[in-house]
């Protein structure tokens, strides 16, 4: 049975709202839903307040009723003055887990907001980070280290939020090995500190058998902060319970890009997961890379993006899927100076996909821009439960 793709697009309270969604007959719908403010709306109380009352007109929107959000991540421009104000607004129309990170919006505005939604799906009893239906659990994780007790650098950091985070897990009967998809490591400071979240990835997945040999966790190493700023790593995380063998597929596009093992990293360039009706790509963070795993066109944003894009293009095609696919992209540039240069170019080629471009260096510092996406595909898969 076809899928039948929604794009809408509007203007509200002076938010512009873009979801992109799928909603088969009879079956579950999801919705990928970016809110970006215009920049004239005024000061962040302002451009706070007319979030919140989309917000509130969101879940009521007619292509959206009956969907729930399952998790939701807000971009700011300055999150230590900002994010207690969010706290108290957010938590009244938002019943699912919030990230907050500072990653400011290139738009001129001060928040942008990233939130997945879906029908048919409710929390699990106990655990509100959990949801639940058809026998699949989604989970979604945010988590940043106590640096009152461990104000140590982001290699002790980032071994304390995996532990926190398999704990979590285990709560639920599931692995880091077997259940999660896909994590964002935000981290402070990239060109000082990702080494030690690289370092403190690599030997923990070592210890629970994570290797070149089975598989690694589709993943995004991205600067971003939060309020403290002893913190120097954040995490988010997202895992399902509920598939079997089969379900789950890792991309490489091996003929565009390296194994990111061969560069020092334990990653995966993207995951593809089949349900009985439909297939979910998560592309991970993705940049300018060659089969060497070298930097392709240092210092040319606009070659840089071309050859980011044919790489995912790439991953796309090697889950049978395309660009027309795509429901939701995430941007980030290392110089606010390129842009006008880069949302032009994805103006051009992505106008209807919902998307939010921010400031956030790459982690090399050679990689001027990367993205990430996911992309949604009908499929008819009868030996697996629908999604």
């Amino acid at each position: 049975m076809m899928v039948n793709y929604k794009l809408k697009q509007y203007r509200e309270e002076g938010v512009d709202v873009h979801i992109a969604g799928v909603m088969p007959p009879n079956k579950v719908g999801e919705f990928q839903v970016m809110l970006n403010v215009l920049p004239s709306v005024g000061d962040f109380g302002h451009q706070l307040r007319h979030i919140g009352k989309v917000l509130s007109f969101l879940f009521n929107e007619h292509s959206l009723k009956n969907a729930r959000p399952l998790f939701a991540r807000f971009f700011l421009s300055d999150v230590v003055n900002q994010q207690k104000e969010m706290l108290h607004v957010v938590g009244r129309v938002l019943s699912c887990p919030v990230s907050y990170i500072q990653q400011p919006p290139l738009d001129g505005s001060k928040i942008a907001v990233w939130i997945q939604m879906q029908t048919s799906v409710s929390p699990a009893e106990g655990f509100p980070d959990e949801f639940e239906h058809n026998g699949y659990v989604h989970s979604y994780f945010t988590s940043r280290p106590d640096v009152s007790v461990h104000p140590e650098a982001s290699y002790v950091q980032t071994h304390i939020l995996l532990r926190e985070y398999e704990n979590r897990l285990k709560q639920s009967g599931c692995t880091l090995a077997e259940n999660c998809l896909r994590t964002w490591f935000f981290v402070r400071d990239i060109d000082c500190d990702y080494p030690g979240v690289v370092e403190a990835r690599k030997a923990h997945f070592e210890l629970r058998g994570l290797s070149p040999d089975t598989h690694f966790i589709a993943s995004t190493g991205i600067q971003g902060g939060t309020v403290d700023n002893r913190t120097r790593v954040l995490m988010d995380g997202y895992a399902i319970k509920g598939l079997k063998a089969g379900q789950i597929r890792f991309l490489y596009a091996s003929e565009y890009m390296s194994r990111t093992y061969d560069y020092g990293v334990t990653f995966e360039r993207g995951v593809a997961i089949d349900f009985g009706d439909r297939r979910k790509v998560l592309i991970s963070g993705t940049a300018s890379i060659d089969r060497q795993g070298a930097v392709v066109h240092p210092g040319n944003v606009e070659l840089q993006v071309l050859r980011m894009w044919s790489n995912v293009e790439a991953l796309l095609k090697e889950a049978d899927c395309s660009f027309d696919d795509m429901m939701q992209i995430i941007v980030y540039l290392r110089d606010i100076g390129d842009y006008r240069q880069v949302v032009k170019m994805f103006d051009s080629k992505f106008a209807n996909v919902p998307r939010v471009i921010v400031l956030a260096p790459v982690c090399r510092p050679g990689w001027l821009v990367e993205m990430e996406c996911i992309a949604v595909k009908a499929v008819d898969n009868p030996q697996f439960k629908d999604l």
